[in-house]
């Protein structure tokens, strides 16, 4: 097991409206532009049965090389103005932060 990394992962439900195109492409803007981010990953639900989703239709998921570059991301003044256009445009959110555990199986 090898430990490290650290994920921000969030799960959202946009506002009726919302262009989501758009706020995804506010996404890769920043993390563009901020060195600390290592990874970006995010989709769509399209499987998942509705009861199960509790509403969540988008899943985010940014890696870092450890938790303080999470922490310095947080207070970058691209994040924090990416974050108030980002968080006007949902319903709902859940955050998840959590360093990461890794299994690979032996090749």
């Amino acid at each position: 097991m090898r430990m490290g990394e650290f994920k921000h992962l969030v799960l959202v439900k946009f506002k009726e409206g919302v262009l989501v195109e758009e706020i995804f492409k506010g996404l890769e803007k920043l993390v563009s532009e901020v060195d600390f981010v290592k990874s970006v990953e995010w989709g769509q639900d399209t499987e998942s049965m509705e009861m199960l989703t509790q509403g969540f239709t988008h899943a985010i998921s940014l890696t870092f090389c450890n938790k303080e570059d999470f922490t310095s991301y947080l207070t970058h003044p691209r994040h924090l103005e990416f974050a108030g256009t980002f968080t006007a445009a949902l319903e709902k959110i859940l955050l998840l932060d959590f360093p990461v555990n890794m299994v690979k199986a032996a090749a």
